[in-house]
């Protein structure tokens, strides 16, 4: 499959060129950008470099200005205008993004309506950036705080959500009058780039969105977060990766937030509705098959309910659709790469060297090369590696527990605290269960969290910071204190 075969109705959304300062720049030198599905090259991308992201970010610099210099109308205006223009073109977008990404091509149109909802979302909420007067103790002076856009900001998003991750991060700073440099990440930039190509038809002024494609994600990304200039980093992807960012941020004290690993528990308890908590359970895993950061890791089953819980859960895994995307009805695409699949392959090999057993998958699926078999593994203990490691993929570790304290205390062991499920209906243990989990957020008999009107994030070695929400835009705005004698 090449991108001249999607039934694509805007062919101006086909950009494989970088996106600086209101203009396409193309490169000498190029990368590739498979289908995992098929393992065919959709498109050669334009592999720039660390001239290019200065560029980029001196483009962003310049524009500041005008864009800051707008009113918050102004601005929604401008933002309302792409978000139409998203939603018009979102049957073309989600070819996009299963093409390049894999995921089911409902799942794809789904994330093109929440990506857009930030845009939404956050263009009303810029004007309702409120500053205060405060009561001063000197009868001759007014007390005034401002609040006013942090100035030019990076955003380093990951593969797997390649539309939502962008708008998540990028709407809050252009709703406050940032401008942003976006690096996409190398294996899903056709998604980013199609936006950037909307963002000019809506009229965003030159250099307010510019867009850096490259396979040197070491060196780009460092001239980034270490410019000068740049005044707000925000950056999904690994723990690992996290730690340098928050370092390179450092050497100019920039803001940060960061979206990491996670290792969500999913508990479910005796007092559970089973259906529901099964049901719960398919959804929050084998989402994007399980490649997300919120999807449950470990499923934690109280030991009255586990034998039923096993069984209804392993037949609905089973009946699972596996296939290639673009088909209507596929539930489970691939994963992205081959570096996905060996991992997953390594997890069950420790878990079931060590005793655990496979009820139903457990290995690739026909499909292609980076399709696996949906898959429940039992008998899972504290001491497998997939315990502490994140799986991302659809591998369903189950474990056995017999007292609420017992599962939060296993559902707390660990480096991460990102999304947190649980399934019960006594109300007392709801409240008990939600206020312990060491978890940014938390999942109350449903598997599926996220909107644009809640504040996502995680504690611990998951990250920092609020995206969405009332609370999203605070990471854009600096508070200033005007004192005023008269």
């Amino acid at each position: 499959m090449s991108l001249q075969t999607l039934k694509l109705s805007n062919k101006n959304l086909v950009q494989t060129n970088s996106f600086i300062n209101g203009r396409w720049k193309s490169s000498v030198n190029t990368f590739p950008i498979t289908n995992p599905a098929t393992g065919e090259t959709l498109a050669e991308v334009a592999d720039v470099g660390v001239e290019e992201a200065e560029l980029a970010v001196q483009a962003a610099h310049a524009a500041l200005s005008g864009w800051s210099g707008r009113s918050a109308q102004e601005r929604q205006k401008t933002m309302e205008k792409w978000h139409s223009l998203i939603l018009q073109n979102s049957s073309d977008l989600a070819q996009l993004m299963t093409a390049e990404m894999g995921k089911p091509i409902v799942e794809s149109r789904g994330e093109v309506q929440y990506g857009a909802s930030f845009i939404k979302w956050f263009g009303e909420e810029g004007k309702r950036v409120y500053g205060d007067i405060i009561p001063s103790p000197k009868s001759d002076r007014k007390i005034v705080t401002l609040k006013q856009p942090i100035g030019v900001c990076v955003a380093i998003t990951p593969w797997n959500f390649p539309l939502a991750m962008i708008t998540r991060k990028i709407a809050p700073a252009l709703a406050a009058g940032c401008t942003v440099v976006i690096k996409p990440a190398e294996d899903t930039p056709l998604t980013a780039l199609a936006l950037a190509e909307l963002s000019r038809e809506a009229g965003f002024p030159d250099g307010v969105i510019n867009i850096i494609t490259c396979s040197k994600a070491e060196s780009v990304g460092t001239h980034l977060t270490t410019h000068p200039l740049v005044r707000k980093i925000s950056f999904t992807g690994s723990t690992e990766v996290g730690r340098i960012l928050m370092k390179n941020a450092a050497e100019n004290i920039a803001k940060i937030s960061l979206e990491l690993g996670g290792n969500a528990p999913f508990i479910v308890f005796d007092d559970a509705d089973i259906p529901s908590a099964v049901e719960g359970a398919i959804a929050s895993k084998y989402r994007n098959a399980g490649q997300t950061c919120v999807c449950a890791n470990r499923i934690l089953v109280q030991s009255g309910v586990y034998d039923a819980f096993i069984e209804a859960f392993t037949e609905k895994v089973r009946a699972l659709n596996v296939g290639n995307g673009m088909d209507e009805g596929v539930q489970i695409g691939p994963l992205i790469n081959a570096a996905g699949i060996e991992k997953v392959e390594s997890l069950l090999a420790d878990a079931t060297s060590k005793g655990a057993k496979v009820t139903t998958g457990g290995s690739r699926n026909s499909s292609g090369d980076l399709f696996f078999q949906p898959t429940v593994i039992e008998g899972v203990k504290e001491d497998m590696k997939m315990s502490s490691e994140e799986i991302f993929g659809p591998v369903s570790p189950i474990y056995k527990f017999e007292t609420e304290e017992e599962a939060i205390e296993m559902a707390n062991n660990t480096i991460y605290g990102l999304a947190s499920y649980f399934y019960a209906r006594d109300i007392g243990r709801i409240w008990r269960v939600s206020e312990a989990l060491e978890y940014g957020m938390v999942g109350v008999n449903t598997g599926l969290i996220s909107t644009e009107v809640a504040p996502f994030g995680g504690i611990k070695q998951s990250g920092m910071g609020r995206e969405g929400s009332k609370y999203g835009i605070e990471d854009y705005i600096e508070v200033k204190y005007v004192a005023m004698d008269y």
